[in-house]
């Protein structure tokens, strides 16, 4: 009993109560990955932190990215480039960037400073849910975006490869 209640602390302790019920309603045995800042020409945009099962991130398995924006930023902006980076990123069509603009235009809203995006993706399904602030927003069902939305900070030819071994673990 007492090695439960440890394991049950330390994973609280891991990620913040109010998101925890977020995270831990799709990812059991959520924990931290890794964390880093997006700074852009001197300017501190968001900080990112991924969670997966048991600290080990996988693409095949279910996992979480929070941005939480250091900024206000416009949901517009937050969606052109998105679909930038996917676009940059290849193997794309540019049909299915159209449909996923369109799709996350209807998704992502205006952010002040300290709101907070996380993005839950679930493989097996193919669904990516999105909340601010702990509150849904909306739900794309497509493999393919869900896959190419998150290579945008995880894949190995990311534009920030820095923020990508951050948040990898690799440092």
């Amino acid at each position: 009993m007492r090695k439960l209640f440890l394991v049950f602390s330390i994973t609280i302790l891991s990620i913040p109560p109010a998101f925890a019920d977020v995270v831990t309603r799709y990812i059991p045995n959520a924990q931290i990955v890794g964390s880093g800042r997006l700074t852009v020409l001197f300017w501190d945009a968001y900080d990112a932190t991924l969670y997966a099962p048991t600290k080990r991130y996988d693409a095949s398995k279910p996992f979480a990215l929070k941005l939480t924006y250091l900024t206000e930023a416009a949901g517009e902006d937050i969606v052109t480039i998105s679909v930038d980076e996917m676009r940059a990123q290849g193997g794309v069509s540019e049909t299915k960037l159209s449909l996923w603009l369109t799709e996350m235009r209807q998704i992502f809203p205006n952010v002040q400073e300290g709101d907070s995006i996380v993005g839950i993706y679930l493989p097996q399904t193919g669904v990516t849910r999105f909340y601010k602030n702990n509150m849904m927003i909306g739900a794309l069902e497509d493999r393919e975006f869900g896959k190419h939305f998150f290579d945008i900070w995880l894949a190995e030819n990311t534009s920030e490869p820095t923020l990508r071994r951050q948040l990898l673990g690799l440092k």
